[in-house]
């Protein structure tokens, strides 16, 4: 049995980070806030250079407590 590959626009890709500014469009939280539950880990991200990225799974798991 063959298996049917689907074009690359028909698959989901989740990310696996967010700029801030995406997490803010994408969730509704305002910036300010996004920035506290970074400060109090509730939010992970990662560094690299000067740019800070909100890692997925995290992002979602905030919803999912809700």
């Amino acid at each position: 049995m063959s298996e049917r590959l689907l074009p690359p626009e028909e698959v989901a890709i989740e990310p696996i980070s967010v700029r801030i500014s995406t997490a803010v469009r994408i969730t509704g939280i305002c910036r300010s806030t996004i920035y506290e539950l970074i400060g109090d880990g509730t939010i992970e991200t990662v560094k690299i250079g000067r740019s800070t990225f909100i890692l997925y799974p995290s992002l979602k798991r905030l919803f999912e407590r809700s």
